[in-house]
């Protein structure tokens, strides 16, 4: 009997659910850990700079809310004097951009980017771990994809000289692992060979820079990157995305050609005024950006220390490498039971036998804390090691086409 399309759609649930689940995870959902308690470290949010729940963002919302009305119109009908105008323009000016367009979300803008600037004849060739939105904007452009080894112009180069000239996908900070793209070597590759670059800014934004500008600002890049894009659910605390472009006439042509755009709603009044405010104290609170360095900094160095291969000498996204998904449940557990929340990417976040415990730290934490997460690391090492088994040799090499690539479940 030929299977119908729901008992095909069935199949594939069933499959997730007693496959992965039961059968690989033992009955128990790799990313539902325990629940936190009153003295946990919480280590597994995008907010860098300890923003949430600021007093400043959320009076700023609140009155919004009790303001009431707001037009709830279209994203392609947003007229010059909408207040997510006042809001494009001002990160636009905080990015050092001539101009940019709010999303609903950072996934959105990265697809919608992605879908207006390539097409079926323009390669896109992106970072083996840059983050699954660019992939998924390349595939909705239908535009050839060709992978290349992370952090690796040459690489790159080879790639291009086979395929010619087309749009460069990276990452500035690489959510997985939190090491840096080489991107003044980028732009001198994107301008050598004709090429685009793009640049996801979603984790240095608000932490790089001057007054949190970005990476891409922090080198003196602007002018260099045609696009950068942000999710704003990081360093801002906000619920968007945002496209920083080079060109002031892009942003009515993404807005009417990018169907993310097209088919989206403006944002909210209560969101817009979110974000404005987190902004605002985004480019006030130097201090923030001075602690995360420091908090950055010691843990870096004392996991360093005890052996752990983190893969960047610098930066606020820490990632152990667990290898296997039950390596990673084991250890994830050990950590919540001393207090230390983060996060487990897997795939298709990560490649499979690869899944990392990330630890995201932000400004908020005190050296208590520090201690904290440094200590529980320390048993980590004397538990399992700093070193995760070598995954089973492959038996066949995965096609080109099918690499599995990044992605966050906050866009």
């Amino acid at each position: 009997m030929i299977p119908t399309i729901p008992d095909r759609v069935q199949s594939r649930v069933d499959r997730f659910s007693f496959g992965r689940v039961v059968g690989e995870w033992g009955g128990r959902h790799l990313l539902q850990g325990l629940p936190p308690g009153p003295d946990a470290i919480l280590l597994d949010s995008n907010d860098y700079l300890g923003l949430a729940g600021d007093q400043r963002i959320t009076e700023a919302m609140c009155t919004a809310l009790a303001a009431g009305g707001g037009r709830f119109i279209p994203g392609a009908f947003v007229p010059g004097e909408h207040p997510q105008i006042i809001v494009e323009r001002a990160l636009a000016d905080h990015m050092r951009a001539p101009a940019g367009i709010l999303c609903q979300t950072g996934w959105d803008a990265n697809v919608g980017l992605l879908q207006t600037i390539a097409d079926p004849r323009t390669p896109v060739y992106v970072d083996s771990l840059a983050h699954l939105s660019m992939w998924h904007g390349a595939k909705v452009a239908g535009a050839p994809i060709h992978p290349f080894r992370h952090n690796f112009p040459g690489h790159l180069r080879e790639e291009i000289r086979t395929y010619g000239p087309g749009v460069i996908a990276v990452d500035s900070i690489y959510s997985t692992n939190g090491s840096r793209a080489p991107l003044a070597q980028l732009c001198d590759l994107a301008e050598q060979t004709g090429s685009l670059l793009v640049v996801d800014e979603t984790r240095s934004l608000g932490t790089d820079g001057p007054l949190g500008s970005g990476a891409v600002a922090a080198l003196g890049l602007t002018e260099r990157v045609p696009f950068r894009v942000a999710s704003l659910s990081g360093a801002l605390a906000g619920r968007a995305g945002f496209v920083a472009a080079n060109g002031v006439d892009f942003v009515d042509y993404f807005r009417m050609e990018s169907l993310p755009a097209a088919f989206s709603s403006a944002l909210l009044p209560h969101d817009l005024a979110g974000i404005a405010a987190a902004l605002a104290a985004v480019r006030t609170d130097d201090w923030r950006r001075e602690r995360l360095v420091v908090v950055s900094d010691r843990v870096r160095q004392a996991l360093t220390a005890l052996g752990f291969e983190l893969e960047s000498a610098a930066g606020h996204i820490v990632a152990l490498q667990a290898g296997p998904d039950l390596r990673a449940m084991a250890i994830r557990d050990f950590l919540e039971a001393r207090g230390i929340f983060g996060s487990v990417l897997c795939p298709p976040a990560t490649a499979r036998h690869r899944t990392v415990v990330r630890l995201c730290l932000h400004a908020a934490l005190s050296d208590t804390d520090v201690d904290r997460i440094i200590q529980a690391c320390q048993e980590v090492r004397d538990t399992f090691g700093t070193v995760p088994p070598a995954p089973a040799p492959r038996t066949a090499p995965i096609p080109k086409q099918s690499a599995v690539q990044t992605g966050e479940s906050t866009r």
